[in-house]
Formats: C-alpha cells, structure tokens, sequence
C-alpha cells in the first residue's frame, strides 16, 4: 500500500505562488509507486479546500499525477490527534486520511512554526523543520542571534520595529544610515523570497524602502551592501545531516545585481544557478561544514537551504540567511545543488519523507505523563 503524502501548499503569505509552483514540482516528482500524493491547497485568504478544489490550483501538467478522483466537501486540518488527516466539516462526507504532510508553505503561516505546531498537535509526522527551527529560520533577527551564538561570521545589520518607525520615522531613518551606512539591504524580517526587500542609496531611499517592507512585517531588517556573490548550500537530514555541493546565481546583465522576486522567478534569462559554484575545494568544503553548524544552531531536521555571501574584496566568507523550507520550483537551487551531488529530486523527496516518520517516531517516544514514567 502507497504511503499517502498530504501536500499542502499555498498559504496565507506573500509568497503564496511561489509555494504553488514548488508543491506543482514536489507532486510532479514523488515516486508514484511508491507514494499517493493528496493535494492540500490553503487560499490567500486561509481557507483550506477539498483536495478535488486544490487540484484547480495546480498547473495542468500535474493535474494526471492524481491516480484516483479527489474527494470534494469542506474539509479541515484540527488539532486532534484522535483524527488521521483531513477532517470532513459535513457528516455525509468522508475525511481524508494522510500518513504523511509535507507543507510545501513559504512565508507566513506556513514556515514560521504555525502550520508545524498544528501537524504537532494533530499527531502527523511532517516534512521539514520543527516548531522552534522554523520560527527561529523565519525571523532574521532571532536567526542572527543564533548564528553569532554559534560563532559564525555574518555582515553588519540593524534592525526596527513598524511602530517605531510609524512613531518617529526620522529617528529611526536616521539611527540605521549610523550604524549600517550606504548603500544597504532592507527586508521584512520574517519573508523569503525576496518579497518586500529593496536596496537603499541614500536617506530618502532607505525610508521608502522601510515603508515598503513595513508593509510585509512589523520587523525589519536592514544588512550592509557588500561587494560579493551569493552562494548557496542545500542541508538534508536529522540529527546527522548531510550538505550538498554548493551552487551560485550567475547573472549575466551586471546592472540588475540583485536578485529580486521577478529576476528568480519569473525566467527573464539574466540568471543562471551553477552548481558546483566556482569555488576552491578548501572554500566549498568550509561553506559545507558552516551550513551544518547553522542547520544545528536553529535545531534543524529534514531540510534547509543556507545562503551566504562570499566578499570579493577580501575573500571572507560570511554566513546570510537560513531557509527552513526552501523554493522547490522548477528554478529553484535547493534540487539543483542535491542533483549537482548526486541525488535527485525525486529521491531527496523519498528521503524526506523517510526523515519526517524517523523524526515522528523520536518525538513519540517522549514522554507525555508523568504516570508512565
């Protein structure tokens, strides 16, 4: 019998399509055979649909990877673990039951913590990070903290609060061009992506630029602009996780150096992602073994992407950012870098899912009361 994989996408986020094009790859490259996909879609606005409704929200290509017709009705995800999977809102309609979730969910509301509290609550085991890993992978601030803890080296940064700056916005601009200086990166502190982020050259640029990913969080985060590349490393595993080979955006029109939503996205062809990047082998073996002391420093399982800038003005090697549920599209780096190990999609998500039950039935050996004991 087929391992049913509950794959729920979509989300309550602004990275809601990014989450749909990965589900659509995930779907797309699990092993029929071996697992039945269930496809699981929440709306922007936070309802989650039947599996026959979220179908419709899938590329066409994907919509024959469904070897059964989907169940229609209100279904919804409780947490109760007396329940095994969907939960049918109607008494005359059957509940899906699910052996395994793997949310598939950027952002907000799906790589924060929330949607791994409640798969907790519901007693399923589920791909991917736990609760604290993910919250802590989602807000840069907290994130940060752990890296410097964990003795990693990372650029400058300052951070500020939406009321602040609602309050006294001259303050606030004021204080972060002192301590972070021009030009500088700006971004919502718990967003992927690269939704809301923007560079800022001077004053006026850096307070539209907190304005705009004020919009997004009420945290901020503003980084130095550094003269560098980005290189990227794929992290897979539990408590003995494995790294991938490292892998780099090539872009080809100098003047759009940063790499925004529409460059990674939308295919304009002014980008590349090379694996392995163009490192020496000391320098790769160093971002291999920084990537899984960051995957430890948040309490990672299952997998992440580790992302780091690379200065070519001195060489230093500074850690940036950890994604705790990385893009899985089609133009994504995460399967680039495990294909350029090696390992191909399909077999990273055989393996995690196999990591989701390993996990699963560690937790479950926890005790739950102090009678048993």
């Amino acid at each position: 019998m087929r391992i049913r994989v509950g794959v729920i996408f979509g989300g309550r986020s602004g990275e809601h399509e990014v989450s749909v094009r990965s589900a659509a790859a995930v779907i797309e490259s699990i092993d029929k055979e071996k697992y039945e996909p269930v496809p699981i879609a929440i709306t922007h606005a936070g309802a989650w649909l039947s599996p026959r409704a979220s179908i419709a929200l899938l590329p066409e290509h994907v919509h024959n990877a469904f070897a059964t017709e989907a169940l229609d009705g209100d279904f919804a995800l409780i947490g109760d673990a007396s329940y095994n999977g969907l939960t049918s809102l109607k008494p005359d309609t059957e509940s899906v039951g699910i052996d395994v979730a793997f949310p598939v969910l950027h952002g907000t509301f799906g790589e924060d913590g929330t949607i791994q509290g409640l798969l907790e609550m519901a007693g399923l085991p589920y791909v991917g990070c736990g609760v604290l890993a993910s919250s802590c992978g989602m807000d840069k601030v907290v994130m940060k903290s752990l890296f410097q803890k964990a003795g990693l080296p990372q650029c400058k940064y300052a951070w500020l609060l939406r009321r602040d700056f609602e309050t006294d916005p001259d303050a606030v601009v004021g204080r972060i061009s002192t301590e972070i200086g021009f030009p500088a990166f700006v971004k919502p502190a718990n967003l992927g992506s690269s939704v809301g982020v923007s560079r800022a050259e001077n004053l006026d640029e850096l307070s539209a630029a907190i304005e705009l990913a004020a919009r997004f969080d009420r945290k901020v985060i503003v980084e130095e602009a550094l003269k560098m590349r980005e290189i990227e490393c794929g992290v897979l595993g539990n408590d003995e996780p494995l790294a991938s080979r490292p892998g780099e955006y090539v872009i080809r029109d100098k003047s759009k150096a940063f790499l925004d939503y529409t460059e990674k996205y939308a295919g304009t062809g002014n980008n590349e992602f090379v694996v392995p990047a163009a490192v020496s082998a000391e320098l790769e073996s160093k971002i291999r073994e920084m990537s899984i002391t960051a995957f430890k420093a948040i309490d990672g399982s299952g997998l992440a992407r580790v992302d780091f800038f690379l200065r070519t003005d001195n060489g230093m090697l500074l850690i940036n950012e950890i994604n705790t549920m990385p893009g899985l599209t089609d133009a994504s780096g995460y399967p680039k870098m495990w294909a350029g190990s090696g390992v191909s999609f399909t077999e990273v998500i055989d393996q995690l899912v196999s990591l989701a039950i390993e996990r699963h039935a560690d937790r479950s050996r926890n005790l739950t009361s102090l009678q048993a004991a």
